[in-house]
Order: structure tokens, then C-alpha cells, then sequence
């Protein structure tokens, strides 16, 4: 793209965003040029804020501002049902069903020897320890339905075996290489309601 440096190096910055592209990237950085100051600098406030409030949960591992998250601190939440999920904007997502009240916790990435993680990268050890400290009856593993969800599932179902918790796997009523954020309320809702032992 050509035109005033600091352009272009919007576009630049705009395309290092997952799923943003250049022709993205220019409607964006267009978008952002034709905004008030105001806009912009509410934008960038909230981008910032993001960055310095923002924090991972002791309990659950997930994202919040207080420490520990609001899920985990709601008594009026089933705490011996846990939803294993990936990544935090996985737990958006099961939110937006407004049926679930167990409680999370967060992987914050799956098993992927190919891409050098392994259980010692993720989440796995603070799950562990979380089950042993009791209270807990069901984990319901909610990672995405992809080689490396399926093999994290198995994973921490074999890990979790002696401990006598239930280990169960969200119904198929996600497809093959989908990701729960894209995933509609409904079948969501049907996938959690279908789970099955592993």
C-alpha cells in the first residue's frame, strides 16, 4: 500500500491480527482515519486498559480483572461441575447460553507435540491440583473437535482416571475442525447436554 507513513503502518499493524487481512486492514485503518479523535482515543483506551487490568485466575485460569474471576466466586454456581475448555473466549461462548452453572477451567492452548506443546505448557498441572484439593465430581472436556482437542480429551481423561472424578466429552453436536466461538447457542447447548463418559 502507498500513501503517509503513518497509514501504512496502521494497515501494517491492523494485519497482524488474526484473520485481518490487507484489504481488511485497509477498511479498518480507513475507518479509524475517518473517526473523531474521540473515538480513537476511547479505542485506544480500551485496547490499553485491556492490557493493564486484564489477568489470569488463579482458580480457573481464565481472564479477568479481579482475581479470583466472578464465575469462581459465584456461590450460586454448581462448583463440582467443571467445564475443561481451551482458550478463555471459550468460556465467552458457553456463557452466551445463559444454561450452563458449573464452573471452568482454562487449558489456555491444547496438547501439539508437532508445534512443542506439551502437557507442561498448558493448564494441566493447576487442573490436577484443583481436583486433588476434592469438592470436585464431573470435569466435561469442551475442547474443540480437532486431532489436538481429541488428544488433549483423552489426555486428561487417562490423568484423571485415578482420581475417581467423572470424565465427560461434550456431545458431537460440533463439527470436525470447528471452533467453539463460531458455534451457535443452540448447539452448544445440545452438545452440553449430550456429554458422554470418556
Amino acid at each position: 500500500m502507498t500513501g503517509p507513513d503513518s497509514l501504512v503502518k496502521l494497515v501494517e499493524r491492523l494485519q497482524t491480527l488474526p484473520g485481518v487481512g490487507r484489504k481488511t486492514a485497509e477498511r479498518l485503518a480507513f475507518h479509524i482515519l475517518k473517526s473523531t479523535p474521540d473515538e480513537v482515543n476511547k479505542l485506544s483506551r480500551a485496547m490499553l486498559d485491556v492490557k493493564e487490568k486484564a489477568r489470569i485466575c488463579s482458580v480457573c485460569c481464565s481472564i479477568t480483572e479481579s482475581d479470583p474471576c466472578p464465575i469462581c466466586t459465584d456461590q450460586s454456581r454448581d462448583h463440582a461441575l467443571v467445564c475443561l475448555v481451551e482458550e478463555p473466549h471459550d468460556v465467552f461462548a458457553i456463557e452466551r447460553i445463559g444454561e450452563y452453572r458449573g464452573v471452568y477451567h482454562v487449558l489456555m492452548g491444547v496438547l501439539s507435540p508437532l508445534d512443542g506443546v506439551g502437557p507442561e505448557e498448558l493448564k494441566i498441572t493447576e487442573l490436577v491440583k484443583r481436583v486433588e484439593q476434592g469438592g470436585v465430581r464431573e470435569i466435561i472436556v469442551a475442547t474443540n473437535p480437532t486431532a489436538e482437542g481429541e488428544a488433549t480429551a483423552m489426555y486428561v481423561a487417562k490423568l484423571l482416571k485415578p482420581s475417581g472424578v467423572i470424565v465427560s466429552r461434550i456431545a458431537r453436536g460440533l463439527p470436525m475442525g470447528g471452533d467453539l466461538e463460531y458455534a451457535d447457542e443452540m448447539t452448544l447447548s445440545k452438545s452440553l447436554g449430550g456429554r458422554s463418559r470418556l
